[in-house]
């Protein structure tokens, strides 16, 4: 035993050069070197080798190795060896076999890598020794795991049409171990197990076969390894869809019953309909066709025939035909009989002495009679009763000629046209009516007086007061009176864009201060012995949902008057701007209604209505005059009928009055080209502190489905940078065309090179592709110029919008009723109310006006809701005097008629 144990030191230093010799030529694998005569089958083999591993950050990583039998295990990296007391050692006893058995295990740091990087790889490799031999495990190798932050290449955004392929590139960054790529799509991940329609390539990329609706997301490349996880930037895939005609209509009914007329189909881009940014369809929604209808003849009666001979029954007849002509395409037939049969004498006809019974006969036809008679001077009396005064509890007989100066009786010349001698003097006798005249039990004296005006009160001999407030404590009350009815919960809750007001018979006016709206009620209009409380009302789009079909767009504002369902005896007149241009041929528009359900009717088709229907509009360029019995909510729609049809809208330039900062703002607005619309801009951009640099333009915006643009050009680079990134704006057509959103505007930010610089001079232009454009060209000084602030400068809010009585017209009344008195009736020279229509351009509405109790009332009517408060008296002075009235007289007021 000792010879053998001195043996194991020569042994071990046999085995060691001889490993020494061989170590160059060893690689990756195991290796075996026995010694020569031993037994083979006693060289170590290894239970577990080194294997490759990964560096994090500043981690150290343990390499371990066991083998059997082995008396010695070492470590050696990058050929040298490793220092023993590195190396942690465990033995053991193989339970299988017996042999010894060795378990070594050391630690590689970061530094010990760092030492020998970008020379060659850092490599471990355990060497076991055993009596037989020695055996080299296989080659660990250590690395540096990183990921680098920057993407080599990130998926962009993408609009593609449904169906069309999508391709989504992504290269992940620089990393070890190499990075494994993943998708998000909304944050969810993209598995394409589960979606066949996607996958991804070997170069990372996402592939999507066909797009499809629910394909459109925010998709992002996720690159991740042991050490890091990196996102990529997000990226936009929009699908969208190509809008699609659906199938025409069926022609519509011949427009004309009888005669020429037109009929129209329609089709709809909603097959499909454009979603995401597809491009609307093109062409025409409305096709129009001429057709003729044949017109329908009514019968006519054939005159009668000759009486025939008298009969036995003392009678004789006579006939007629429905034949002069015949009924033909749907006329009516004759009205009344065509037998006539009468009572005749002849000698064949022997009349008998009357009997008792045809005595009663007579008396009780006479008595009849009397009764008729008497009850005819009853109603005579009544009449002549009422006729006296205008009304039986005039609380002051100067209610007819106050604010009139009277005035004594001269000879006129004949072609003078001053014939309205009285004129208001709204500075001494006529008063505006602000509170409101409302029944009360709790006054002590059944009389009351005005001293500050005259009201005829139509309350008989009840007790009365005259309340007199402020404008804001009446509306806040009048407004919560009407809030406790369901029709008027809509009602907005401010006083800006609202009028109220009391009256009676004798009429008045009700205006909302720069809208250009306003509601006449004629004289008559509101039964006598009867006072309403009418309020007039403008709402914003965005309040009132107004259902729009096909091409219709809101022409005019929203306007509310009421309460509905009272009762009027003549029509009111509603004024209200528009923003059309107004052409039979481009044009179908059409007065929209509310229900107090809430839904809206079509009331009158403009160019089709009846004389005899509730409603009639007096259109012209730039305002609508309705004429309605029935108080409500109305709308102006048109729907265009052809590419020409156009609204006209009203540019203006706002720039703030003061600029603090380098940056400076020009808004552009895009309204429609009505008062309510401007005076809304031009509050808003009060209280932004901004003003106007340019005049006003008007731009008329065409039924094409073009889009708005607007640029901003020739600002000078020595003084101004635009920070503008794209060479236009601009603004959708839907957005203008369908009239219910308000404020459209772009806005131009320009940045000052100096803090002194206050000179801008550049150009901005406004226009619609293949359509009408305006260009501003602004040079002003932005710290002290002012010029066009004055051109929108709004009238004072604090102004009386309803007027009540006389002083809310400018015909004095008694001339007016002279004027009524004797035009109404017809006059075989033409001196009537046509001849009249005809001087004021108004001959287009004879057949409404003739369906009037009064036309000549509904003439002078459409004449104050035109002029007021700027008519011109001594042109319809003028009109009046040319229709050669035989009594000029008849147009003047005296002192005693005063």
């Amino acid at each position: 035993m000792a010879v053998r144990s001195g043996l194991w030191p020569a042994l071990l230093g046999i085995v060691l050069a001889a490993w020494l010799r061989g170590s160059g030529a060893q690689q990756s694998a195991t290796v075996a070197n026995p010694v020569p005569g031993s037994n083979p089958d006693l060289l170590p083999h290894f239970l577990v080798e080194p294997e490759d591993v990964y560096i994090v950050k500043n981690k150290p990583v343990l390499l371990a190795c066991k083998a059997s039998p082995a008396t010695q295990i070492f470590f050696k990296c990058n050929g040298e060896w490793v220092r023993q007391v590195d190396h942690v050692t465990e033995r053991s006893t193989d339970g299988s076999s017996g042999l010894p058995s060795m378990e070594v295990r050391i630690n590689v740091s970061r530094q010990q890598v760092e030492k020998v990087f970008g020379l060659e790889e850092f490599w471990c490799q355990c060497v076991a020794w055993s009596s037989s031999g020695t055996t080299k495990s296989q080659k660990a190798y250590i690395r540096i795991a990183y990921l680098r932050k920057n993407f080599e290449q990130e998926p962009l955004a993408k609009e593609v049409s449904l169906e069309q392929g999508i391709v989504l590139p992504c290269r992940p960054p620089e990393g070890i171990p190499p990075a494994e790529v993943e998708w998000l799509r909304n944050e969810d991940l993209v598995d394409p197990s589960m979606d066949p329609n996607v996958y991804i390539t070997r170069e990372h990329s996402l592939v999507v076969r066909q797009a499809r609706l629910a394909d459109t997301a925010n998709y992002t490349c996720v690159a991740k390894n042991i050490v890091a996880r990196r996102r990529s930037a997000s990226a936009a895939v929009i699908v969208y869809v190509n809008g699609g005609w659906s199938t025409w209509t069926e022609w519509s009914v011949c427009s004309a019953s009888c005669g020429r007329g037109w009929q129209k189909r329609s089709r709809s881009c909603t097959n499909p309909a454009p979603l995401n940014g597809g491009a609307f369809c093109e062409g025409q929604n409305v096709q129009k066709t001429a057709c003729a209808t044949l017109c329908p003849v009514d019968g006519s009666w054939s005159p009668w025939s000759k009486w025939s001979a008298c009969g036995l029954d003392c009678t004789h007849w006579r006939s007629r035909e429905c034949s002069d002509p015949a009924p033909r395409n749907g006329g009516e037939e004759c009205q009344g009989a065509d037998l006539d049969t009468r009572n005749c004498t002849s000698d064949l006809c022997v009349h008998t002495a009357s009997g008792p019974e045809d005595v009663a006969l007579y008396v009780g036809l006479i008595a009849v009679a009397v009764c008729l008679l008497l009850l005819l001077l009853v109603l005579i009396l009544v009449y002549c009763r009422k006729k006296e005064g205008l009304d039986s509890d005039v609380a002051d007989s100067s209610i007819l000629t106050s604010g009139f100066q009277p005035v004594s009786i001269k000879p006129s010349k004949a072609d003078s046209p001053h014939l309205l001698t009285i004129q208001p003097d709204l500075s001494t006798t006529t008063t505006t009516y602000q509170g409101s005249l409302c029944p009360r039990q709790d006054g002590p004296s059944p009389k009351f007086q005005l001293t500050n005006g005259h009201l005829l009160s139509p309350l008989g001999s009840g007790r009365h007061t005259l309340h007199h407030s402020s404008p804001t404590s009446d509306a806040e009350d009048f407004v919560s009176r009407l809030s406790t009815q369901n029709y008027f919960r809509s009602l907005p809750r401010g006083t800006s864009n609202m009028a109220y007001g009391t009256f009676n018979f004798l009429g008045g006016r009700l205006m909302i201060p720069n809208t250009g709206i306003s509601l006449l009620i004629p004289p008559d209009a509101i039964p006598r012995g009867k006072i309403y409380e009418i309020y007039l009302t403008l709402h914003k789009p965005e309040d009132v949902r107004l259902p729009l079909a096909g091409c219709q767009t809101l022409l005019s504002p929203i306007v509310s008057c009421g309460p509905p369902g009272v009762l009027l005896t003549r029509p009111v007149i509603l004024t209200m701007d528009h923003c059309g241009e107004p052409s039979p041929e481009s044009w179908s528009l059409r007065l929209k209604k509310q229900s107090c359900e809430g839904s809206w009717e079509d009331v009158l088709h403009l160019g089709e209505e009846a004389p005899s229907h509730l409603y009639y509009c007096q259109l012209e360029a730039g305002a609508c005059y309705v004429f309605t019995e029935q108080l409500g909510r109305f709308a102006l729609v048109g729907e265009a009928l052809s590419v020409a049809a156009a609204k006209r809208l009203k540019l203006l330039l706002f720039a703030p009055v003061a600029c603090t900062s380098l940056e400076y703002n020009i808004r552009v607005y895009c309204l429609h080209d009505t008062h309510d619309a401007l005076k809304e801009v031009v509050q808003m951009e009060k209280q932004l502190g901004g003003q106007l640099i340019q005049e006003p333009r008007v731009l008329h915006f065409k039924d094409s489905y073009h889009n708005l643009r607007l640029s901003i050009h020739d600002v000078p680079s020595s003084l101004w940078k635009s920070k503008l990134l794209v060479s236009y704006q601009e603004i959708p057509f839907y957005h203008i065309w369908n009239g219910t959103q308000q404020y459209l505007h772009c806005t131009f930010t320009l940045e000052r090179v100096s803090p002194s610089t206050s000179d801008l001079a550049c150009k901005v232009w406004v226009w619609q592709v293949e359509g009408d454009g305006q260009s501003f060209n602004v040079n002003f000084n932005i710290t002290k110029d002012t010029r066009f602030a004055e051109l929108l400068v709004l009238e004072s809010e604090g102004g009386v919008p309803a007027l009540v009585g006389p002083s809310a017209f400018k015909i004095p009344f008694l001339i007016r009723q002279k004027i009524i008195t004797s035009l109404d009736p017809p006059c075989s020279r033409g001196a009537d109310w046509r001849t009249l229509a005809q001087k004021l351009h108004l001959d287009s509405h004879l057949s409404f006006f003739a369906s009037k109790p009064s036309p000549t009332a509904m003439i002078l009517n459409l004449w104050e809701a035109r002029h007021f408060p700027n008519g011109n008296l001594s042109q319809l002075a003028a009109a009046v005097a040319g229709l050669g009235q035989p009594d000029a007289g008849l147009f003047t007021v005296s002192e005693a008629e005063c």
